[in-house]
């Protein structure tokens, strides 16, 4: 199997072939080359992913995922899950990277923080597909909002993920169980087993569920081994 570092570059490369919306002035700003994917953030060999919609100005910044106002608070709820204890420094949240994975469905910015239209995360989606199933060690996914959840819809018969879905608020309590495909390098299949965690985007933007997305958090947390 080929390196992950040969994986961002697969990665890259496909980007280059053709355009597709990328908000440049931010990379350019930030002195990062905008055809370079920021794909993950962790430790490869830990069980627990979770999976954000794409990037933010402060991702780029940083080079990593999930590290902006949202990040943050999935960063802390992890961290006091691990802990038992609150805490803001950056040190500290920083060693949690042993424990778990970062990534999105699509590892580039947006411009306007728009979400990618479904021919660009289908086009990057075998990449991330195999990211998942042949290069992460773990099965547990939290996805933070709809447009991350319903990335893996696809793994799932119509029936049972509608049903999921449509539980209202209780869906947020519960996983769904799917099998996620990737194909290597030689055209073997590969399939994993994986419980997927849904969970409101935790913005502040989010009225309806930001000042609860703490307590979700510590809930959803609470139900896995990692």
């Amino acid at each position: 199997m080929l390196t992950i570092e040969n994986l961002i570059d697969q990665i890259q490369k496909e980007a280059e072939k053709e355009e597709f919306p990328i908000d440049i002035p931010v990379y350019e700003s930030a002195k990062k080359n905008p055809n370079k994917p920021i794909l993950y953030f962790g430790n490869l060999k830990s069980n627990i992913c979770f999976f954000g919609r794409d990037l933010g100005k402060d991702e780029v910044i940083a080079g990593q995922p999930l590290i902006g106002a949202a990040g943050k608070l999935v960063r802390q709820g992890f961290y006091k899950a691990i802990y038992r204890e609150n805490t803001e420094d950056k040190q500290k949240l920083e060693g949690i990277k042993d424990r778990l994975i970062l990534t999105n469905t699509v590892p580039y910015k947006p411009p306007e923080n728009k979400a990618y239209t479904l021919k660009v995360k289908n086009r990057f989606r075998p990449f991330i597909e195999k990211f998942l199933v042949l290069y992460w060690q773990g099965n547990q996914i939290i996805t933070l909002g709809t447009e991350a959840f319903k990335w893996f819809q696809i793994y799932s018969t119509k029936e049972d993920f509608n049903t999921f879905w449509e539980q209202g608020d209780r869906r947020y309590q519960q996983s769904l169980k799917i099998t996620l495909t990737a194909i290597d390098e030689e055209g073997n299949i590969h399939q994993k087993p994986l419980s997927i965690f849904p969970l409101p985007h935790p913005s502040p933007l989010n009225q309806k569920y930001y000042n609860r997305f703490p307590a979700m958090l510590q809930y959803t947390l609470s139900q896995i081994e990692f």
